[in-house]
C-alpha cells in the first residue's frame, strides 16, 4: 500500500528523465537491490559507475554517519573543513605524478565546466578540441562538447560557441581501415592523429585553441578505448602546438577500467584530470586535479560554489578510496572484467548471436551488436531486467554496457552471465 502511494508520486517527476525501469528502489547491498515489490535485482549499472564500493558499504556508510555528526556544510568560500583537506592528503599520493591542485564541485559536468574555464584562463585561449562520439555532461557548457547522441542537445541551443570536433579512433566503424586495425586495440594506423592536425589547419588554430579534452575510454560513445599508441600521439601533439590535455575520468576514475585512473594504461599524464562518478561511492561529488602554476593564475572568486567540497561526501570520498585500497578493488576489477569479457567473448565465438564486439578495460565492458540489429540492444536490456540483471545500453549503435560495482564477486559475475545468456536467447525470439 505504501509502495503504491508513492508510486502515485512518480507522475510529478520531469519528462526529460529516462529511466531503465518503473521500479520504486528502497534498498541497496553490494551487488544487489531491493525493490518496494520485493524484487531482488543484481545491479550491472552501479548507478552509471557510480558505487564502485557497492551499495551501502559499511566503511563508507560510517564515515558519512560520523561526519554527519561533526559539520555537514563547511562552505568553501568560509574556510577550510578538515573533511576536504583530509580527501586532498589521501588523493595526492595517487593521481597522476605532477598533478597537484584540487577544485572540487558536486557533479561531472561542474568539473568539466571547471577544466574548460581553468583551460582558458590559464592559457588565454578559447577553443576547445572534442571527439567524436564524446560524453562530457548536460549542463549547457559540458553538453556543448558532448556529441554522443542527439537526444542531449535538441533544442537546447544556441550551445556555447569555439568547440571542434574530431573523429574517435573507432576501427570498428572506421569509413577507411587499414589492414591491421581490426579493433580499436589493434589501431596503430595515422589516420585519426592525422585529423586532428588537419583541423588545426582547416577549423581553429592553435593559437586560439586552449585545450583537447578526451575520454580515455568512450562512455555514452559505446565503452570503447583509446588505442595505446594513439594516447601517445596526443599527449605529444597537445605539448607540440601548447595546447592542455584534459582526461575527462569521471566515469574510468578510481579503478573502473582495472587501473586506478584509465591514463595509467597509456603512461601518460594529462594537464587537467576530471574525476567523479566512483570518487565518493554515491555521495554527489566531482573534482578536477591540475598543476598548480595553473591553478595559481586564477583570482579568489572566479571558481567556487555553494555545496563545493561538501563535508560529507569528502569524508565518504577518503573511506571510498581506503576501501579500494585495503580490499584490492582495483585488482579484483582488473581480474573480474577479465572473467566477465571472457564469457561475452564466449558467447561471441559461439555464432548463436548477432554480436559484433566484446571490449572494454577493467569492469567497464561494452558489447555491440551487428549494425542490422535494430533496436536488439533496448530488447535486451529489457530482457535482462525481467531476470533480474540491471543492465544499460549505450551508444547510437546497438550496444549495452556492463558496469557493476568493483566489489563484484566471481560468482555474481557468472550469474549475471547467466542471465544475460537467458535474456539475449528471449530478446531473438
Amino acid at each position: 500500500k505504501m509502495a503504491a502511494n508513492l508510486a502515485s508520486y512518480a507522475k510529478h517527476m520531469g519528462a526529460g528523465v529516462g529511466r531503465l525501469s518503473q521500479i520504486i528502489m528502497e534498498r541497496g547491498q553490494g551487488s544487489w537491490v531491493w525493490a518496494t515489490s520485493g524484487q531482488k535485482y543484481l545491479d550491472f549499472t552501479s548507478g552509471i559507475g557510480v558505487t564502485s564500493t557497492g551499495h551501502c558499504h559499511p566503511t563508507v556508510v560510517k564515515a558519512a554517519q560520523e561526519q554527519t555528526a561533526k559539520i555537514i556544510h563547511a562552505q568553501v568560500s568560509v574556510g577550510y573543513s578538515v573533511a576536504t583537506l583530509e580527501l586532498i592528503k589521501t588523493l595526492l599520493p595517487i593521481v597522476p605524478k605532477g598533478l597537484d591542485s584540487f577544485i572540487f564541485a558536486n557533479s561531472g559536468s561542474e568539473s568539466v565546466e571547471n577544466a574548460i574555464k581553468l583551460a582558458r584562463h590559464a592559457t588565454g585561449k578559447q577553443n576547445v578540441i572534442v571527439f567524436q562520439g564524446s560524453f562530457h555532461g548536460r549542463t549547457l557548457g559540458a553538453l556543448s562538447l558532448t556529441t554522443s547522441k542527439t537526444i542531449y542537445r535538441n533544442k537546447f541551443g544556441p550551445l556555447m560557441p569555439g568547440v571542434y570536433v574530431t573523429p574517435f579512433p573507432y576501427c570498428l566503424h572506421c569509413r577507411s581501415p587499414c589492414a591491421g586495425c581490426k579493433t580499436t586495440a589493434d589501431c596503430s594506423c595515422s589516420h585519426p592523429i592525422d585529423d586532428l592536425k588537419l583541423l588545426l589547419k582547416t577549423q581553429t588554430t592553435a593559437e586560439e585553441t586552449c585545450a583537447v579534452i578526451v575520454e580515455p575510454v568512450l562512455g555514452e560513445g559505446g565503452y570503447v578505448p583509446l588505442p595505446p599508441k594513439y594516447m601517445k600521439q596526443l599527449r605529444q601533439f597537445c605539448t607540440e602546438n601548447n595546447l592542455l590535455l584534459i582526461a575527462d575520468e569521471v566515469q574510468t576514475g578510481f579503478g573502473r577500467t582495472g587501473k586506478l585512473f584509465a591514463v595509467d594504461h597509456y603512461d601518460v599524464v594529462p594537464d587537467i584530470m576530471v574525476m567523479a562518478k566512483g570518487l565518493a561511492s554515491g555521495f554527489p561529488l566531482s573534482a578536477i586535479v591540475s598543476r598548480q602554476e595553473l591553478t595559481a593564475k586564477q583570482a579568489p572568486g572566479s571558481m567556487g560554489g555553494t555545496y563545493t567540497g561538501n563535508s560529507i561526501a569528502c569524508a565518504a570520498a577518503t573511506a571510498t578510496q581506503r576501501v579500494i585500497q585495503e580490499e584490492n578493488l582495483v585488482q579484483n576489477s582488473d581480474m573480474r572484467g577479465k572473467q566477465l569479457r571472457a564469457g561475452l567473448q564466449k558467447l561471441k565465438d559461439s555464432g548463436e548471436f548477432p554480436i559484433r564486439d566484446v571490449r572494454g578495460l577493467g569492469l567497464m565492458i561494452g558489447l555491440e551488436f551487428n549494425a542490422d540489429q535494430t533496436g536488439l540492444a533496448s530488447k535486451v536490456s529489457k530482457a535482462c531486467f525481467d531476470q533480474g540483471l540491471l543492465l544499460l545500453t549505450t551508444s547510437v549503435f546497438e550496444t549495452v554496457r556492463f558496469i557493476p560495482p568493483l566489489t563484484v564477486s566471481a560468482e555474481e559475475v557468472d550469474l549475471a552471465l547467466d542471465k544475460f545468456t537467458t535474456a539475449l536467447r528471449a530478446a531473438l525470439k
